[in-house]
């Protein structure tokens, strides 16, 4: 496999609750290259009967996606992981599968895994070892700076990583102990960087296209991802790529913001029922129109509102009149 996709724009990165099929097919129409599933959990794939509604959500993919999608999966042992690999890849809908180790939600923790790895590189190892000699595709890590602070982990869990197997490293240049708070630390991105051999992308504090291109310059990372900044923003990525290629940036106008909100909402509906997309929209809803006048009232009505159309009506008349 190449890695051109990550000077042809920024990753996805995988966020649960956010990065299912609807919402990667449109960060593709916008310019993603490539994006990262939300994060299953290896064992729990194993367990589940395969043909279960929870299960084929939450794997669904979409033909526009062929190629530009990357499953990650979570797990502490590495057999269960192994196995979990090789039956997720075997199908051929993904481009590569990623490990996360950098998950720092306390029930992910709390069994070992994700950011929990960070403190046993040996595990750590072994994992990915089993992993890539499993996966049908190539097998990336997503790790954290360490656990806490000051932790420089990364170094090590990056060297071994690369020797047991893993094609492509994603820091997200915070520690455990962080969560999503304090600035990313970009120069440890740079010491992963010159420490291996094989691509490096660089993760925390990209919230706009001039962000994306000081990360490469400054790092010398190989490709960036964007989390939470392309939430209820995917033109994110277009605009990102447009930078790269020495293009000036564009701004979706509100008629354009309001029709990609509506498209998603109404994919959303396709794939998981009127009810559960409803629910689900009013948190995307709230980073749709964040830092649009009146916004907060938009935040409580919505939360009242139970029907596509009723959430359509209600979105319409406040975006097309901001």
């Amino acid at each position: 496999m190449t890695f051109d996709f990550l000077r042809q724009g920024a990753m996805l990165a995988p966020m649960a609750g956010v990065t299912d099929m609807p919402y990667r097919v449109i960060c593709h129409e916008l310019g993603c290259p490539m994006a990262t599933s939300e994060m299953v959990s290896a064992k729990g794939y194993l367990l589940a009967p395969k043909d279960s509604r929870a299960v084929r959500e939450l794997l669904a993919t979409d033909p526009a996606e062929s190629g530009h999608i990357a499953l990650q999966i979570f797990g502490h042992e590495p057999e269960i992981m192994a196995r979990a690999a090789e039956a997720l890849t075997r199908d051929g809908r993904y481009a590569m599968l990623d490990i996360n180790m950098g998950c720092p939600v306390p029930k992910i923790v709390g069994n070992g895994e994700g950011s929990a790895l960070l403190r046993d590189p040996i595990l750590a190892a072994d994992i990915v070892r089993a992993v890539a000699k499993a996966s049908h595709v190539p097998v990336s890590v997503k790790l954290r700076l360490g656990f806490e602070a000051g932790s420089e982990a990364y170094l090590l869990l990056g060297q071994l990583a690369e020797e047991s197997g893993a094609a492509m490293l994603t820091l997200h240049a915070r520690t455990r102990s962080q969560y999503y708070e304090g600035r990313a630390d970009w120069s440890a991105i740079r010491r992963l960087k010159e420490r291996v051999s094989i691509p490096v992308v660089g993760n925390g504090d990209v919230t706009c296209a001039a962000d994306a291109l000081r990360m490469l310059e400054e790092t010398g990372c190989d490709g960036v991802a964007v989390g939470r900044a392309a939430q209820g923003n995917p033109w994110i990525f277009g605009q990102i790529a447009d930078a790269m290629a020495g293009r000036a940036p564009q701004s979706p106008s509100p008629q354009e913001k309001l029709d990609v909100l509506l498209r998603h909402a109404r994919m959303l509906a396709q794939l998981k029922g009127e009810a559960v997309a409803v629910r689900e929209m009013r948190r995307h809803v709230v980073c749709y129109v964040r830092g649009m006048r009146d916004a907060a009232r938009l935040r409580a009505q919505v939360n009242t509102l139970f029907t596509l159309e009723q959430l359509e009506e209600a979105v319409s008349a406040f975006m097309l009149g901001a």
